[in-house]
């Protein structure tokens, strides 16, 4: 087991390495000029905005520039904003812990809710509750996830009332709520953005795992688990579903960078400061440190969920282990 996860560990290292790398060549290469700073100091006088490009190095070659970008990389140092004025690294440290929470969140509820949905469909298949949650889970898969953001945002937040549709916090309430007020106030605020990235995601889950589950309960164990007498609900719990967990994890681990994208457009519409919206703004001022950090932090989100995976499923079935 721990070569198994070493070597997947060593894979990870190198596909982050490569995300860096092609990350730094593509913004440099994109055309246009950072922003150095913010949009008033953009007026400055071309001597001010020259002393700026010597300060950030910009000045080199592109290959000194990314050799210089690669040692700092090894020393843990990633450079400073250009707009912000402010160590990539503090900007990074605020963001990353609440898009953290969100796709976290998301990503566990849809899973969830994903194999809840499969199981009962497995159990029930070619039955009209089979029939109606297929058609159900085909639609809601076929739904932009931005677009299924502003339907909750306008039902839930607008017309309802029942959740807060902006930020991660109620403005002015910080301090007067103890520490469980304020987590139920971010829990309050999170419903709408983690529901809009899971429904989607728990239709493809669900889909997977009916597909699965059905493969699985004509397998010749399930048999032989029945010819003993089990219960169907123990058959297909404790046996036929670990069987056909391993389609549903990997899609779990590769369902990370949707749930990174996704997170651009969902913290854009809900206000969640997180890392899409750091990204989001960096791209636009082409903040060359910024747009890189977060390739590789989301390269390394990535490479973690897809390791994860990889582990779950060699420990819901060890044949996977002994084929590596």
């Amino acid at each position: 087991m721990l070569r198994f996860a070493a070597r997947r560990l060593a894979f990870a290292v190198v596909s982050v390495a490569a995300v860096v790398f092609i990350t730094f060549l593509l913004v440099h290469a994109a055309p246009g000029e950072p922003m150095l700073g913010t949009p008033e100091r953009a007026l400055a006088s071309p001597e001010t905005m020259a002393r700026q490009r010597t300060l950030f190095g910009l000045d080199r070659p592109l290959p000194e520039q990314f050799l210089r970008y690669a040692r700092n990389l090894a020393r843990g140092e990633l450079g400073e904003s250009f707009v912000l004025h402010r160590p990539v690294a503090a900007v990074l440290a605020e963001a990353v812990p609440n898009t953290l929470l969100l796709g976290g969140t998301a990503l566990v509820a849809s899973l969830l809710l994903g194999l809840a949905i499969g199981v009962v469909q497995a159990a029930r298949h070619h039955s009209r509750t089979d029939t109606l949650l297929s058609a159900a889970t085909l639609v809601l898969y076929s739904v932009p996830v931005f677009w299924l953001g502003l339907v909750l945002l306008l039902v839930f937040g607008e017309r309802l009332h029942w959740l807060p549709v902006s930020g991660m916090t109620s403005a002015g309430l910080e301090d007067r709520l103890s520490s469980l007020g304020r987590a139920v106030d971010v829990a309050r605020h999170l419903v709408l953005p983690a529901a809009s990235l899971a429904l989607v995601q728990a239709a493809a889950f669900a889909r997977f795992q009916r597909s699965a589950l059905v493969e699985s309960l004509d397998a010749e164990y399930i048999r032989a688990a029945r010819a003993k007498g089990l219960t169907e609900r123990a058959v297909l719990l404790k046996h036929a579903l670990r069987g056909a967990l391993a389609p549903t994890l990997t899609l779990a681990g590769l369902s990370v960078p949707y749930f990174l994208a996704g997170s651009v457009l969902v913290e854009s519409i809900f206000g969640w400061p997180g890392l899409g919206r750091v990204a989001y703004d960096a791209i636009f001022a082409r903040d060359y440190n910024v747009i890189t950090a977060t390739a590789l932090v989301s390269g390394v989100l990535v490479a973690a969920g897809n390791l994860l995976a990889d582990v779950a499923v060699a420990i819901a079935d060890p044949r996977v282990r002994l084929d590596q």
